[in-house]
């Protein structure tokens, strides 16, 4: 085809602009009406088809294309012609300028679309399937390669019937109902099994594409294909919400309902979706019977015991998703789009980073090892973003060691994964390792990329954060006001890697007691994130509540119960108001409440905050005791001492057995505890108490922690009540000495982005 310029006398084919698995499109000229239009050729029919099977396939795409053609939606791509010419068949289309999702996600650096793009995308793309559902017309195959935003802001799906057409050609046999066809990161759970297709298995491919523009990946981004099919059959989806904050509360039920693993749990039809959408886009609340469903997330899908997925299922590879670092098995087909730019072949160098290794004496590692180790990464990050921080960090480990083999020690795909090993040490608490292994990886990337790379800076920040978890806040303000003054010059004092930069330098100035340079810099990075983001973005809110911590730290209550209370409305505007943050934020409310001495207040407030807490994690969750021990906390300041006392008792039972005998957080309740019993008189049993959690203390952070001492110091009161003055002025004194000897900085409860 590639040699025959004009076909049937009438179409002219001009430009090359894609190529994938089912043919080419061209860009082409219509001679008779004097227009521009795009041509797929369908890959010619080779000798693996026998004569019937070629017959029955031309038929099959007459078929196909003119119930395509019937179709006059401004959703759906425009047929004008098909026919075939030298033994290729033809489809004339419309010339689309624009992108398809799948390249707008590439060109977004594989992050998520703007959330108002996102919501656009869904209405518009739910109203042309709704149209071409009631013409009885099911796609299949919906996939964001499948689906253009013009230029103009207008969303078309492309393919309809072709690509269908695509997968016969590609087999021994026509599609059946027996025989499933698609792309496994958007199949839905009918088709992997190979039962019934109709409408709703597209709207179950529908609420994969979308959670994957709003996200960033697909609901089951796994690199084996049997564990995504099985994904798809057995394992629900993290709500999109756990990912991305900002996402609307609707747009998160709405792509939850879509990934119902029955047909009858979906939306009735692309309609009803349609109407959802519009709801939660103008405010109206959406159906009662949308909000009653709890969502679960085993963390890895597991094949059942004693079921098995269909064997097609065995031999088929992943596909080509929309964002994604690894490098796809045959290259991705990009001609559904109908436009853009097409790579005919692929340089290793674009696939490493850009780094000539066979230049530099080590041996060229094969694009199928890349392809294994991208994907492994890939997996690596997914176990992360599940939570799964150990296993994480051994996949990145492990991967770390291979790409250093392969590709060497400073090559940017090593040091990515050097930087992932880092990350997991530091979420399972091991803040020195992950301090070592990101200052390697800023030493490797300022030699390759450069002082003032994003990728260099951004693993600088990350020692600075590290060195702040270590205590060493001196230091790690030196290395984040570095990297502060590199983002300005290079990135411009707005830039949100800039803006984050700022606010957890402000953190820092608070923690080495620079309260009133931490305020401003807080203040002013809450500013800037609310001119350029929005009042009640996340990002806004978190460093308004730094502002907040600030302010109570500075004594300044009323302005600090003031912010957080804004901080709490706002995050129960954007993220709901059972969204962790915006629990926290209560709770904070409530310490402000009782350090005005508005207990009765902060009272109310955390009975009701107890009660969200439960229904929303349970009982035994860590959040809901810290609410029981501030409840416990304020009946004692109301001097309900019987009460305070039943409480903290209670709480400290509780979080003994399910956090520890010695965590902070139970010996900060077994305080409470003789507090309560202090208070009641009963002195012997409070220095029991007190002498229990000082020796725990003192056991896990020395005998100079200021907790430690605060500890010793409860305890000599003890003595001092049951008459012991001797002994207690000794301990005084012992306490003294320690404080006039080397601090061991406290826990600090606010944090960094």
């Amino acid at each position: 085809m590639a040699d025959t310029r004009l076909i049937q006398s009438r179409y002219r084919l001009l430009d090359l602009i894609g190529r994938g698995g089912m043919g080419e499109v061209w860009r082409a000229r219509d001679e008779s009406l004097g227009r521009h239009v795009a041509v797929k050729c369908l890959k010619p029919m080779g000798p693996q088809h026998d004569q019937s099977f070629t017959r029955v396939l031309r038929e099959r795409f007459r078929r196909e294309a003119r119930v395509a053609a019937a179709l006059q939606h401004r959703g759906v791509t425009v047929v004008h012609d098909f026919g075939e010419h030298e033994g290729v068949l033809y489809l004339v289309m419309e010339l689309l300028e624009g992108r398809n999702l799948s390249q707008l996600l590439e060109d977004n650096e594989q992050h998520p679309l703007p959330v108002a793009d996102i919501v656009d995308i869904a209405e518009q793309v739910a109203d042309a399937l709704g149209y071409t559902h009631r013409q009885g017309i099911v796609h299949r195959d919906l996939k964001p390669a499948n689906i253009m935003r013009l230029t103009d802001g207008t969303v078309k799906i492309c393919d309809f019937g072709i690509a269908r057409l695509g997968h016969d050609m590609g087999s021994s046999r026509l599609t059946g109902t027996g025989i499933a066809m698609g792309t496994p990161h958007y199949m839905s759970p009918e088709q992997i099994s190979g039962g019934h297709i109709d409408h709703r298995s597209d709207l179950y491919s529908l609420g994969c594409v979308l959670y994957e523009i709003a996200t960033g990946a697909p609901p089951f981004d796994l690199e084996d294909s049997w564990s995504i099919l099985v994904g798809h059959r057995d394992t629900q989806p993290r709500p999109p919400r756990t990912h991305r904050a900002e996402l609307p509360d609707f747009f998160d039920r709405v792509v939850l309902e879509l990934l119902a693993k029955t047909p009858e749990e979906r939306p009735v039809d692309a309609g009803d979706l349609k109407q959802r959408i519009v709801i939660g886009r103008t405010g109206e609340q959406p159906s009662p019977e949308l909000s009653g469903r709890v969502w679960l997330a085993p963390p890895v899908p597991v094949v059942r015991p004693g079921q098995r997925l269909p064997a097609w299922t065995r031999g088929m590879t992943t596909g080509h998703r929309a964002a994604g670092t690894r490098l796809p098995a045959a290259l991705p087909d990009h001609s559904a789009g109908l436009t853009g730019e097409w790579t005919t072949g692929t340089d290793l160098r674009d696939l490493t980073g850009g780094l000539p290794l066979a230049a530099a004496g080590r041996p060229t590692p094969s694009p199928e090892l890349l392809s294994v180790l991208a994907g492994r990464h890939s997996a690596g990050l997914n176990l992360g973003r599940l939570g799964h921080w150990e296993e994480a960090g051994e996949v990145h480990r492990a991967v770390a060691a291979e790409r250093e083999h392969a590709l060497g020690p400073d090559h940017p795909d090593t040091l990515a994964s050097r930087y992932e090993v880092g990350f997991t040490l530091s979420r399972t608490g091991r803040a020195p390792d992950a301090l070592r292994e990101f200052d390697r990886v800023a030493r490797g990337r300022e030699r390759v990329l450069g002082p003032d790379h994003p990728d260099t800076l951004a693993a600088r920040q990350e020692t600075a954060y590290v060195l702040g978890r270590l205590g060493r806040y001196f230091e790690a303000h030196q290395v984040y006001a570095e990297v502060l003054a590199s983002r300005e010059r290079s990135m411009g004092p707005d830039h949100p890697d800039t803006l984050r930069c700022r606010h957890n330098l402000a953190f820092n100035l608070g923690r080495l007691g620079r309260l009133e340079d931490s305020y401003r810099m807080a203040r002013e990075v809450a500013s800037a994130r609310a001119r350029l983001l929005g009042a009640e973005h996340p990002d806004t809110l978190v460093t308004l509540y730094e502002v907040a911590y600030t302010l109570g730290r500075l004594g300044r209550w009323p302005q600090a119960l003031q912010t957080y209370r804004e901080v709490a409305r706002g995050r129960a505007r954007s993220l709901g108001a059972d969204h962790p943050d915006t629990l926290s934020a209560r709770y904070e409310v409530g310490i402000g409440l009782g350090r005005m001495g508005r207990s009765e207040e902060a009272l109310e407030l955390y009975r009701a905050l107890v009660d969200d807490r439960t229904r929303v994690a349970g009982p035994t969750d860590p959040e809901t005791l810290r609410a029981r021990h501030g409840l416990g906390v304020n009946l004692g300041r109301l001097a309900r001492w019987e009460e305070a006392l039943a409480e903290a008792r209670d709480v400290c039972a509780i979080r003994e057995r399910v956090l520890g005998p010695d965590h902070p957080d139970t010996l900060v309740s077994r305080r409470e505890v003789a507090v309560g019993l202090g208070w009641l008189g009963r002195w012997a049993d409070a220095l029991t108490a007190y002498r229990r959690v000082a020796g725990a203390r003192e056991r896990l952070l020395g005998a100079g922690h200021p907790d430690t001492l605060a500890a010793r110091n409860d305890e000599a009161h003890c003595l001092e009540q049951l008459g012991r003055g001797t002994e207690a002025v000794e301990l005084y004194r012992q306490v003294a000495a320690l404080r006039r000897g080397q601090q061991v900085p406290g826990t600090a409860t606010s944090g960094q982005v």
